[in-house]
């Protein structure tokens, strides 16, 4: 909670610095926006991200609110639903900044959810922190590959995940081959696959398959077959706590029993029950 708390403090100030010190509210008001995934392919993570964002501002407003420069200040929360999907991220980063008339953005989470958001709010010079985005493209220009100065993330990113996952599997699992599955639909989980593969081969492995799928399928018996196949001794899937049950489910019914591994998006206790 004190991370969380903290995480919102550094943000609003930088965006109090970065804007001249302008509340972009009323008097001894901030207005600070968020867009976490409520409704759509993850609410979990939607759900626990709103629930922390409101007790941190809580926490801020009860100890008497931020202090700036001298001066206290109350913050103004207003959350956005994307409904898990990419326009409506980008729809509700512009309602935050013209309509309500936010001086900072938290999330979205995913990131491909929070790289069309981050576009809007780079445009707009309004900071916008991701608390769980990872795929280098939220925090990077499209066109020069510079970081961006507006946006920020609060975890690692997907070359770093990719390359420790590979190397667990190199190094602790003692594989020589490996098969991923991964929604190529999805900038998240077509990263850090090709990083996952990237590092594993470069390290002496092969990954014998790669087979893709598209959001929302939900039949995975063709992919997995040819994974079967294919002989690996470890299965990567850096895919979402909501889709992973149902891969590991249907590996299972194939008779496939090796290992399989994640990423940071494996947040369900369901899958401990696997």
């Amino acid at each position: 909670m004190k991370k969380v708390t903290l995480l919102l403090s550094l943000l609003i100030l930088s965006s109090l610095i970065l804007s001249a010190c302008g509340a972009g509210a009323g008097a001894n008001v901030i207005k600070v926006g968020g867009i976490g995934e409520l409704t759509g392919d993850i609410p979990a993570v939607g759900a626990s991200f709103k629930n922390a964002a409101e007790m941190a501002v809580k926490e801020i407003n009860d100890a008497g609110g931020l202090e700036v420069a001298g001066k206290k200040y109350t913050i103004e929360l207003t959350i956005e639903d994307n409904a898990g999907k990419a326009d409506q991220s980008a729809a509700a980063a512009q309602k935050l900044i013209t309509q309500t008339g936010v001086v900072a953005i938290i999330g979205p989470n995913a990131s491909r959810y929070a790289i069309p958001a981050a576009e809007i709010a780079e445009s707009s010079k309004v900071p916008l922190i991701t608390p769980w985005s990872t795929n280098p493209k939220t925090t990077l220009d499209a066109k020069t590959g510079a970081a961006k100065k507006y946006v920020f993330r609060a975890c690692f990113i997907d070359p770093f995940q990719g390359r420790v996952v590979a190397k667990f599997a190199l190094e602790q699992l003692k594989t020589t081959k490996a098969a991923v599955l991964y929604d190529v639909a999805s900038d998240y989980n077509k990263g850090i696959a090709e990083f996952f593969k990237q590092t594993y081969e470069e390290n002496g492995g092969t990954v014998v398959a790669f087979e893709t799928y598209t959001t929302g399928d939900k039949d995975f018996s063709a992919q997995l077959t040819k994974i079967k196949d294919a002989g690996p001794e470890v299965i990567f899937l850096p895919n979402y706590y909501s889709e992973v049950p149902l891969q590991i489910q249907q590996a299972h019914r194939l008779g496939i029993e090796v290992p399989f591994l994640g990423s940071d998006s494996w947040g369900s206790a369901e899958l401990i029950k696997l």
